[in-house]
């Protein structure tokens, strides 16, 4: 906290510095000393000095100058547009001040113009130096060590859009290149008036200044050139000193034409075609292409539907991940080839021991044909491993074999062995391979054995549940590591800390590492929709960006239009951007392809949820419930639809039918934190939340306080309610700091503020939340945003603000319902006003 002070001793203002002592443990007292030690060894004109600095009473402080002026921040939000001659000016300056800094062993980290003062006679302070380090061997620094870095690698601290891209990505090693990157996008944004990489979330920031390159300052071919060297991502490519750069904007002050210099911004590009209409023509494509390619010999135009079986694992029990692993391998290949449908995996693998005919099997999966095999992985004590494989194609019509052939070969020869049975059952089939497509059969996914047997454990993992996903994820990292050209399990790790992030407290340095994994899948295999269906998938979940996840899930589509993952994926974002009908088309055409897929499965059973459509989620939620019973997620979803329909014993009896199988605490907060619903626990399931501590939520104590929270409140007590409210605040306000626009925590915190009674404070949150995700943007997360800005209305002691809120809810795709809201006692102080009842009556 700075406070304008009054220094008694030498009768001058100072800026007073101080150190909130409830950050003191956290660790921030370290980097508050590091700042005053710093800053205090720079003395330059254009540096905010130290006069002095000290503690009292346990409370940390140091003193500046007192700079009558402005931020840079105040001029570019009141001009907009600087003038070329002032940019240049501040640009200098700003670059003369680090030149000095780097040249004494401190690179600054957080240049940004909030710390750029601009005093009364025109003159640049580079102020806050309170994330700086040491740079390990610079002339007069000591090396880096312990005491003078502040971040380990891995680490993302700083602001997103002034980040360059090696701090972004946490690496070790950032030197004063990633303060010249930071002066280029201030000195962009001073000419341009907007800076160089914009969008709705840190993450979303970083993502483009990862993969874009910002529009011209086409006036001044000059000045475009430095800033392009300054935004290099390369830091090899940057000016590689302060100094050099200073130098360049010195030349460029005497050439450009300041009366002229300006932006040509490229607009914003318009939202294109929605996904379906682009899928459509798409196919029309494809199937074009491969009519005129190699079909079946049997002489008919449909195409052969083809389902891969579990194969059977005749070695030990802990290489059963093997077999899987193989089957998987022969779906892909032969899913590449022309004339062929196959079902995914998620549906074949229910027939897993089954003790059905093929006759059965292949009706209810509606193919002509099953593929089966029994597999077994002999080790020996040479080191050396064969495998076996038995492989057999069986026609469902008759039950008879159409094709069989043992073998047996070297670990080492595994793909091979993939390869010419796919090719072998086509050619069984009649199917006459070209020259591209046998050389697609033999493509290998990886040349490191260790790492595709890591790749193949990671499959095995199954399950959403986040330690599920935190073991899939060292997996992958594992095999990444030991191959790093292994595209399929780049975009697999990718989608696990996607997921990982979108379950979990947002965590900046998990949502790097996902877009890091989903452009190393795209480079490693640019034909392999499997990195597009993960760059979709992270632009989905972390930075909710609809129209770049469109981009990429269409380019997935091109190469894949009949792959159901990439169905399903194109259906969520059709659903974020409120083509809900649209994504119930994609999401049946998957379920023909993967009847059985739990996930297709889900996100229908909610995309009916959210239109209304009643009777038909119910009937999804069973065959959820049949492939996965007693599954928490699944069993809420269907309670869910018991609320909207009005049904509260149903949706109670449901929870209670959990318990045999799953720990009750783990049952009750699950309840009482997802979808809000703890007011449906029964009151001794409530009393065990009341109960539990964080660990109950995976250690997440912003959910546990939130739980705790409303249920207090809901139960009559407001001061243990208020308690936990302000532990829930606190904890959603440390979270913001890591994740500033991140709309839930926002109107999270909010929320938490309106229970402690701050209400102006939690409504001015809360719009700022809903405003990051508005309704008319995001049709998925906006209305649960708006749903909580209605609750935060009401406690704020605001109705008539609460029901404009509440409105609209109920006209647009959501899981309330007049039957939800006439069961939720969150807006039971609503009842018998003209408005509320008006909308109990809707239909």
């Amino acid at each position: 906290v700075v406070y304008l002070a009054h220094d008694l001793k030498h009768d001058r203002k100072v800026a007073l510095k101080v150190i909130r002592p409830d950050l003191i443990l956290s660790g921030m007292a370290e980097r508050f000393t590091r700042e005053i030690r710093l800053a205090a060894r720079l003395q330059h004109a254009h540096i905010l000095p130290v006069h002095d600095s000290g503690e009292s009473a346990g409370q940390l402080w140091y003193t500046m100058p007192f700079v009558e002026g402005e931020s840079l921040r105040d001029r570019l939000a009141r001009d907009g547009r600087l003038p070329a001659r002032d940019a240049l000016r501040i640009a200098r300056e700003a670059s003369q001040a680090l030149a000095y800094a780097h040249e004494h062993g401190v690179v600054h980290r957080d240049i940004k113009p909030e710390n750029i003062l601009l005093a009364r006679d025109g003159s640049v302070l580079v102020a806050d130096f309170g994330i700086a380090r040491a740079i390990a061997g610079s002339t007069g620094a000591p090396a880096a060590s312990t005491a003078t870095q502040l971040t380990e690698v891995g680490v993302v601290i700083g602001t997103p859009a002034y980040m360059s891209p090696e701090q972004a990505m946490g690496e070790s090693g950032v030197d004063g290149r990633t303060d010249i990157y930071a002066v280029g996008v201030m000195l962009y944004e001073m000419v341009a008036g907007q800076p160089p990489f914009a969008g709705p979330s840190g993450p979303a920031i970083l993502a483009r200044s990862l993969t874009e390159m910002p529009p011209s300052l086409t006036s001044s071919p000059v000045l475009d050139a430095i800033v392009a060297k300054a935004l290099a991502r390369d830091p090899a490519d940057r000016f590689p000193t302060a100094q050099a750069l200073l130098d360049a904007l010195d030349q460029v002050r005497g050439e450009i034409d300041t009366t002229r210099t300006g932006t040509a911004v490229v607009p914003p590009p318009r939202r294109g075609r929605r996904v379906v209409a682009i899928a459509a023509a798409l196919f029309l494509i494809v199937a074009a292409v491969l009519w005129f390619r190699p079909r079946p010999k049997h002489g008919s135009s449909d195409q052969i539907r083809i389902a891969v079986l579990p194969f059977v694992n005749r070695g030990a029990a802990e290489d059963a991940y093997f077999p899987d692993g193989m089957a998987d391998e022969l779906r892909g290949k032969l899913a590449g080839l022309a004339g062929f449908r196959i079902t995914a995996r998620a549906s074949s693998d229910q027939y897993r021991e089954s003790t059905k005919t093929p006759t059965q099997i292949g009706r209810e999966l509606g193919v002509g044909y099953l593929l089966t095999a029994t597999v077994r992985w002999a080790r020996s004590g040479d080191g050396k491993s064969r495998v076996q494989v038995v492989p057999e194609l069986v026609r469902v019509e008759t039950g008879e074999i159409a094709w069989q052939r043992p073998f047996e070969a070297d670990l080492t020869d595994i793909f091979q062995v993939q390869a010419t049975i796919a090719g072998e059952v086509a050619s069984a089939l009649g199917a006459v391979l070209g020259a591209g497509e046998s050389h697609d059969l033999a493509a290998q996914p990886t040349r490191n054995l260790a790492a595709y047997d890591l790749f193949l454990r990671a499959g095995a993992v199954r399950g959403s549940a986040r330690e599920k996903v935190r073991a899939r994820v060292d997996l992958l990292e594992q095999a990444v590591a030991l191959d790093s050209t292994f595209s399929r399990a780049w975009a697999l790790l990718s989608n696990s800390l996607s997921s990982l992030y979108a379950n979990a407290a947002p965590d900046p340095a998990i949502a790097l590492r996902a877009l890091s994994s989903a452009e190393r899948a795209i480079r490693t295999g640019p034909k392999d929709p499997a990195g597009y269906d993960a760059m979709a998938n992270y632009h989905y979940a972390v930075t909710r960006d609809a129209d770049r996840a469109e981009q990429q899930i269409l380019r997935g589509l091109e190469l894949a239009p009949h792959d159901p993952e990439i169905l399903a994926t194109a259906a969520k974002i059709e659903r974020q951007t409120g083509q809900f009908e649209a994504a119930v088309d994609h999401l049946r055409q998957a379920m023909q392809l993967n009847p059985r897929s739990v996930t297709t499965l889900n996100v229908l059973q909610t995309t009916l949820l959210w239109l209304r459509r009643y009777p038909e989620a119910l009937a999804i939620s069973d065959s959820l419930l049949t492939l996965r019973p007693g599954d928490l997620g699944f069993s809420q979803d269907k309670a869910m639809v018991y609320l909207a329909e009005g049904r509260l014993p149903d949706a109670k009896a449901l929870i209670a039918s959990l318990s045999p199988a799953l720990p009750d605490s783990e049952v009750a907060a699950y309840f009482s934190y997802y979808w809000d619903m703890y007011w449906v626990l029964d009151d001794a399931e409530q009393r065990l939340v009341l109960r539990l501590g964080p660990a109950s939520f995976d250690n997440e104590r912003a959910a546990w306080a939130t739980s705790l929270m409303q249920l207090y409140w809901l139960r009559g007590d407001k001061t243990r309610a208020r308690a936990y409210a302000d532990t829930a605040y606190a904890e959603n306000a440390a979270l913001m700091r890591e994740s500033p626009d991140d709309a839930q925590l926002k109107v999270l915190a909010g929320l938490a503020l309106a229970y402690l009674g701050r209400g102006d404070e939690a409504i001015a949150l809360g719009l700022r939340g809903t405003a990051l995700a508005p309704l008319k943007t995001d049709k998925i997360n906006g209305p649960y945003y708006q749903h909580q800005l209605a609750r935060i209305y009401l406690l704020a002691g605001r109705p008539e603000q609460a029901l404009d809120q509440l409105e609209p809810l109920l006209q647009t795709p959501y899981y309330l319902s007049p039957g939800w809201l006439r069961l939720d006692p969150t807006f039971a102080s609503l009842a018998g006003t003209p408005r509320y009842d008006q909308l109990l009556r809707r239909q």
